[in-house]
């Protein structure tokens, strides 16, 4: 099991994995998304805010309706925003659950793969 603090510290170096890809930025710079990551083990939520192409990270869940919800438990949550594991398998075989739209999702997969590769 991860704790709130290796999952913030993923979902800091995804952030920072995408901040460092230029070609990122600009394919996403129209694309203004809130994506919150919760876990369903332990009590830890935060929120990905993709804004003219920026991404940010903060703690909690935002203000507004989020576009995306990005459920499991909280080690699968670590693994994958480390990129040590690809949301592929965890989704496919239901510990990963994603709320939204299939072209955001896929976008969400798409900016996964392009920061850590398959």
């Amino acid at each position: 099991m991860a704790t709130h603090e290796e999952i913030a510290a993923s979902l800091q170096a995804f952030c920072e994995g995408y901040q460092n890809n230029q070609k990122l930025k600009l394919m996403n710079r129209d694309w203004n998304r809130i994506i919150v990551i919760k876990a369903n083990d332990i009590d830890s939520q935060h929120t990905l805010t993709l804004h003219n192409g920026e991404l940010s990270l903060t703690q909690g869940t935002p203000g507004q309706t989020a576009d995306l919800v990005v459920t499991s438990d909280s080690e699968t949550l670590a693994d994958m925003f480390y990129g040590d594991i690809t949301p592929t398998e965890p989704y496919m075989n239901g510990t990963l659950v994603i709320q939204g739209t299939e072209d955001d999702i896929v976008r969400l997969d798409f900016i996964s793969l392009m920061i850590w590769g398959e």
